[in-house]
């Protein structure tokens, strides 16, 4: 029997669309019955949406591998178009200009609200300071900046001149930053003085000076004045953005690129190994972006929406920039942590700006759990929503129906986005004024997409039957390569299922009965005991439906008898019972097998989290087994692998005694 991974739960709870939202929603239910009949029409007529200077020629080409020659897709080839144009000018021409683009809010409470022609202004001029500078089309402008206006207008500048820009989030190490300058060969870096994190000035110059030294490509240093921290200044190459943006004209005459023209390179996260540079290019990723934000967030003239990623995540680059800029949506960035000063921060900005959409990771929405396991405080009014979504991870059943019920008043529908760096927008999706929701499921793939569930050896799984997925055939927003290394690409994303042509996600899946798809997490993830291939998403699901827990961890670690055996690590909602991991064993054991049952529970303050919320499972299963627990720049909190180091030991000691 080919590989495949065992399906353990199941969810028998329905939402269908509420009455109200269908009769509004800008999509049917006969979308996907006019994509099937001819998907790249679809797509064709998507991308007509925008405004583009010169018709393509050809609607789409693609060459699959053999399992040797480099894939290469093509969409709207010969057309051209201006990226910023499309998400700016456009709205300011149509008589759009007085409508809000952006509403910023500042970690120490600072406001600033842009227009669509307050934002047409300020990219003109960072365009004119960059061509001040010597960016060109095509050079790679790198971008280590916190989530403030200024990364909004230098983004959309370099994609005005025809640059391409790589957003590095503003909490990675200068090692981080470093590999990605001197991978991209950067020309310009753009950076701040310092930035604000839970309430502290940190600074972030130093990093970037010790980031670009000796890399030859460098020829400046941008820096925004945020913090007004004391900085070391390299004359001739660093330069204020005061200096030369403020200062520069707030007109600029656009040019027209080529839809395969490079737009961005964004870097996988690298917890395993060298990060790969993404290469998303323009007008196939803008289509695929600015349909998919309209179609699953049911974007409306009167929204205000709020995507809660850092603008250096690929959900930032789709969710907050492109997609409802394209749309001329009003939007909410929030510059801190969601508990500073206090942990309702993002219930204030939902009811200060009346924001319709709020776009969130389950992360933050099982945080919320621990935090108010009763729901939101009387004293904020959220009544202002009318849709919520999900992205990051799968989202746990208890999770996705707390988030329905506290957060959406029971009356909001959640879209339950799947898609990755490398699919440049989303994938699988509910349509909200269509689809029957199940908590922990993105249902099935959007219209114009085909998304699969198949064993080892690519053969599609029964219903009910887990396995791989796999994306069939190719979409507009999809990645075109590796920067400087396509066989990767290839390796990566083609080689597996050459012969079928599929794109491998590298997610592990199950089918329900009725063929819906439920995400398992990523492959790598998947823990074998005794032969049973099992997903840590779904154990880590049963655990979370117990009422004392309000999120869970769950790895594989090393076992003499099983080979593999099953670790939880476990953050409680209630007070903590002697009896409690005899309870979730019994518990877990109750909802999904005793194949499932946890050999370790260990209860813990917090888990190691990355800086765009999602647990890294990898370190855990390093504290289990006592390795060396390598790069930890990416988490949220440095400390915390330490914390559990330190509980682990304990109750092996406490075991042993």
């Amino acid at each position: 029997m080919s590989e495949t991974i065992t399906n353990l739960l199941t969810e028998n709870r329905r939402y269908p669309a509420p009455e109200h939202f269908a009769a509004q929603a800008n999509v049917d239910a006969s979308w996907w019955a006019k994509a099937d009949t001819d998907p790249v029409a679809f797509w064709a007529e998507q991308a007509a949406r925008l405004d583009w200077h010169t018709p393509w020629t050809a609607d789409h080409t693609w060459k699959p591998t053999d399992g040797t020659s480099i894939p290469k897709a093509e969409w709207f080839a010969g057309g051209t178009l201006n990226v910023a144009v499309n998400c700016v000018d456009r709205h300011v021409a149509a008589g759009r200009g007085d409508t809000v683009a952006f509403h910023f809010e500042g970690e120490r409470g600072d406001r600033r609200t842009l227009t669509y022609a307050d934002l047409e202004r300020e990219v003109s001029k960072a365009a004119n300071a960059l061509t001040t500078l010597g960016i060109v089309k095509g050079d790679r402008v790198v971008v280590y900046l916190p989530v403030i206006p200024e990364t909004v207008i230098i983004t959309l500048a370099i994609a005005r001149i025809g640059a391409i820009h790589s957003l590095v989030f503003g909490g990675f190490s200068a090692e981080a930053l470093r590999f990605r300058v001197d991978d991209t060969r950067a020309k310009l870096v753009v950076t701040t003085d310092g930035q604000y994190r839970r309430g502290v000035a940190v600074p972030v110059k130093g990093a970037v000076d010790a980031a670009v030294a000796g890399i030859a490509s460098v020829e400046h240093v941008l820096v925004v004045k945020r913090t007004d921290s004391e900085v070391e200044w390299t004359q001739e190459r660093d330069v204020w953005w005061h200096d030369v943006v403020n200062t520069a004209a707030d007109v600029h005459e656009p040019q027209f690129f080529d839809a395969e023209t490079p737009l961005f390179i964004i870097y996988t996260s690298g917890t395993t190994g060298k990060p790969k540079g993404l290469v998303h290019t323009s007008g196939g990723y803008l289509a695929h972006a600015s349909w998919s934000h309209w179609a699953v967030f049911d974007a409306k003239p009167t929204d205000v929406y709020w995507c809660t990623a850092d603008l250096a995540w690929v959900t930032a680059h789709s969710y907050v920039l492109y997609g409802p800029l394209s749309n001329g949506t009003t939007s909410v960035i929030y510059e801190g942590t969601p508990n500073t000063p206090t942990n309702t921060r993002h219930f204030e900005i939902i009811e200060r700006y009346g924001v319709t959409t709020y776009y969130t990771a389950p992360t933050l929405v099982r945080t919320f759990m621990t935090w108010f396991p009763d729901g939101v405080p009387a004293r904020f009014d959220l009544s202002s929503i009318r849709l919520l979504g999900s992205v990051g991870e799968a989202i746990n059943p208890e999770a996705w129906v707390w988030f329905h019920e506290k957060i959406g008043a029971s009356r909001s529908p959640i879209v339950d986005t799947w898609w990755q760096s490398e699919t440049g927008a989303a994938v699988m999706a509910p349509l909200p004024g269509v689809s029957t929701l199940k908590p922990g499921s993105a249902l099935r793939a959007l219209p114009g997409l085909t998304t699969l569930v198949v064993d080892g050896d690519g053969v599609e799984v029964p219903h009910g039957s887990g396995g791989f997925l796999v994306i069939a055939g190719t979409w507009p927003g999809m990645a075109r390569s590796v920067w400087g290394n396509p066989e990767r690409y290839r390796d990566s994303y083609f080689a597996r299922f050459a012969d079928r042509g599929y794109f491998f996600s590298g997610d592990g899946a199950k089918y329900d009965a009725d063929g819906d798809i439920w995400l398992l997490g990523r492959v790598d993830d998947v823990i074998n005991v005794s032969g049973h291939r099992l997903s840590t998403i779904e154990i880590e699901s049963a655990l979370v439906s117990h009422p004392a827990v309000g999120e869970a961890g769950v790895v594989g670690v090393s076992d003499a008898t099983t080979g593999e055996a099953i670790a939880a690590f476990v953050i409680a909602s209630a007070a903590v019972s002697s009896t409690l991991a005899a309870d979730l064993r019994a518990h877990v054991t109750r909802e999904i097998g005793v194949i499932a049952r946890p050999r370790d529970i260990f209860v813990v303050p917090d888990l190691p989290k990355t800086r765009s919320g999602k647990i890294m499972r990898r370190l855990l299963a390093d504290i289990v087994d006592g390795r060396v627990l390598g790069d930890t720049t990416s988490l949220q909190d440095e400390t915390v692998p330490a914390q559990l180091a330190a509980i682990v030991a304990e109750a092996r000691t406490s075991a042993t005694g």
